[in-house]
């Protein structure tokens, strides 16, 4: 029965202050829904970039930083930092502690989405998860000797290339619609969407990326430009990076050693999780502003919830002596005030999934079309139950000043006539 009383107070108090009570529980929102995206999206891109499903277990490049080499090979997100030779891909390839050596070659773009020579192995034996390879949702694998590409499914959403289409590459990885290449190449196949980066990326044969109009040559340390009907001889090749899936973390281990540590010509970035977390190592100062930002707007939310009760306190004084003279007891007044703040707080919380969802939402697309990574709404993260419980505490807290003011009222003074 006293449980039923204080519902009906609380619900009688929310209808009065109405708008008050709406502005209060939309700031609460916003706070709880801030607070859950804040941290989902922090746990979501973290994993999926120190341990999502890229694919390689290394990649060898050029001396220079391993973040780097990662970032423009597995996210396609960075700049080349440089090449090494063709025979240096071969001798990756052959050693025993190698399962698969793929090889990328990049410079070149269209519409701003990275192009990048590689072989059929790519489509035919690379899993980008265990056990599962690209699939092609229409056409075919490109021929290694024709100018024909592979494109990923956010290529072809952004830009309208469909099997069938042709296109002209762009030279830099930056788009400059001035610096159109010559070549013509044919979509022979449209990538199923992957969730990962490699659905920003247009696919052509590393030999058409050699042979692109105004590439050369250095992989003899000298400049080299391919002819038309020519083979270009092994010496002269070079790549921008190799993608390795090792026999097991021995060998990491070992190739570390050889070409880290002991060796001067190139760079195994290995793990390629352990290079990324070190990224957002790097970066957790960002991460720790954001969450400043997120628990700041919470203690605005929860004065929020403090200013909107305590003023409407000098008004409700002569509610409370009535109630206090028909034989409610002062704790009964001080629960209700205490309840009624933590019902703002929960109707917020509440609203604060919808806020949620629609904060991740529009970063899943914003982080898909960059990245090419995409983040879930639906996940579950502990966060979705901590916020909640957290701000229906902090509301029920910020409903003790005023209720304290409620159990000090004086029945005798509030209950005289006003003339």
């Amino acid at each position: 029965m006293a449980a039923f009383g204080l519902s009906l107070l609380v619900r009688r108090s929310l209808r009065q202050h109405a708008l008050s009570t709406l502005i209060t529980v939309v700031s609460v929102a916003l706070a709880s829904g801030l607070v859950m995206s804040v941290f989902a999206i922090k746990r979501q891109a973290y994993q999926a970039f120190t341990g999502g499903p890229v694919g390689f277990d290394a990649v060898l490049g050029a001396r220079g930083s391993q973040l780097q080499l990662v970032l423009n090979t597995v996210f396609h997100l960075e700049t080349s930092p440089g090449n090494i030779p063709w025979a240096m891909y071969q001798a990756i390839g052959a050693d025993p502690g190698v399962t698969l050596a793929i090889p990328y070659a990049v410079g070149d773009n269209y519409e701003g989405f990275r192009i990048v020579g590689t072989s059929t192995q790519m489509f035919t034996d690379f899993e980008y998860r265990a056990g599962q390879k690209f699939r092609l949702g229409a056409g075919r694998v490109f021929n290694p000797a024709e100018r024909e590409a592979i494109v990923g499914s956010v290529v072809a959403a952004q830009t309208g290339l469909a099997l069938g289409s042709t296109f002209r590459p762009y030279h830099g990885l930056a788009f400059d619609s001035t610096k159109v290449h010559d070549e013509l190449y044919t979509v022979v196949a449209v990538m199923e969407p992957t969730n990962s980066p490699s659905d920003r990326v247009v696919w052509i044969p590393i030999d058409g990326l050699f042979r692109m109009s105004g590439h050369v040559l250095r992989g003899t340390g000298k400049t080299y430009r391919p002819e038309e009907g020519v083979a270009i001889p092994e010496e002269h090749r070079e790549v921008s990076a190799v993608m390795l899936k090792l026999a097991d973390p021995q060998s990491g281990i070992y190739l570390d050693q050889a070409i880290n540590r002991q060796g001067k010509e190139a760079t195994l970035a290995w793990p390629i999780g352990r290079v990324m977390a070190d990224l957002f190592i790097k970066i957790g100062w960002m991460n720790q502003v954001l969450a400043m930002v997120a628990y700041l707007v919470i203690v605005v939310a929860a004065g929020s919830i403090l200013a909107s009760i305590y003023n409407t306190m000098n008004e409700r004084r002569r509610e409370f002596a009535i109630l206090r003279a028909l034989g409610a007891r002062r704790r009964t007044v001080f629960a209700a005030i205490v309840f009624e703040a933590a019902a703002i707080a929960g109707l917020g919380a509440a609203l604060g999934y919808a806020m949620y969802a629609g904060i991740l939402t529009a970063a899943r697309a914003v982080v898909r079309v960059q990245t090419g990574v995409v983040l879930d709404p639906l996940a579950f993260d502990p966060i979705l139950v901590v916020a909640p419980i957290g701000m229906l505490l902090i509301g029920a807290v910020a409903g003790l000043i005023p209720a304290f003011k409620a159990y000090r009222t004086d029945v005798a003074a509030n209950l005289t006539p006003v003339s």
